[in-house]
């Protein structure tokens, strides 16, 4: 398998659980700062010139986070990415989908790329802070998610991988007070080796 990311992008959720799955695969750094993404070889792997992408070993392709972290989970039993019980599956979906559609796409994305919202520059800061509310709204559910558990279905599973990434962001590239529930879980998936071998690979730091 071949996973195309980009450092301390969203595709970092997922390289991780690729690193938790045991799985052999190839990690292939996408330059998106010189717009790779948007140049005929990928495009022909990806047209929506996004990662993460994953080439699967019979060349087919997976996009979109939220089905690339199910099938690494469905696909790879033994590593116990997928909750045992239907309850624990979709707890692991809902976290996973409000991370990347809410907190990711929604608030990030507002403060990030305010212009994809309102053409006009006088109206950006008034995004920029719509977009931090979305944010720091979607760390309060977060916490209040993690209440009395480890991780979002109570034992690791796919489900922590989107949450870990917007968390990442959150506190070392915004610099944002974590809630008490997100600090430790967030300081429980550094501690993970296999989280600790990406962060790594991809030349991530943390502060102190």
């Amino acid at each position: 398998m071949k996973l195309f990311y980009a450092p301390g992008a969203c595709s970092l959720g997922i390289h991780v659980l690729l690193e938790e799955s045991g799985a052999a695969y190839k990690a292939e750094l996408l330059n998106l700062r010189e717009g790779a993404q948007f140049k005929p070889e990928f495009t022909s792997i990806n047209p929506k010139s996004k990662v993460p992408t994953l080439q699967k070993d019979d060349g087919s392709v997976l996009t979109e986070f939220p089905a690339i972290a199910f099938w690494i989970a469905a696909t790879n039993p033994a590593a116990k990415l997928m909750p045992a019980t239907p309850d624990g599956q979709a707890r692991a979906l809902e976290a996973t989908d409000y991370a990347v559609a809410t907190i990711h796409m929604q608030g990030f994305s507002r403060m990030f790329r305010p212009a994809n919202y309102a053409p006009s520059e006088a109206d950006h800061e008034a995004v920029k802070d719509k977009g931090r509310e979305m944010f720091l709204k979607g760390l309060a559910w977060l916490d209040k998610a993690l209440e009395g558990k480890d991780y979002v279905a109570g034992e690791f599973s796919f489900g922590d991988a989107a949450p870990f990434y917007v968390t990442f962001w959150a506190k070392e590239r915004m610099n944002l007070p974590l809630p008490p529930n997100v600090a430790a879980f967030y300081k429980r998936m550094l501690a993970r080796p296999a989280v600790a071998k990406v962060m790594a690979d991809e030349g991530l730091a943390v502060a102190a």
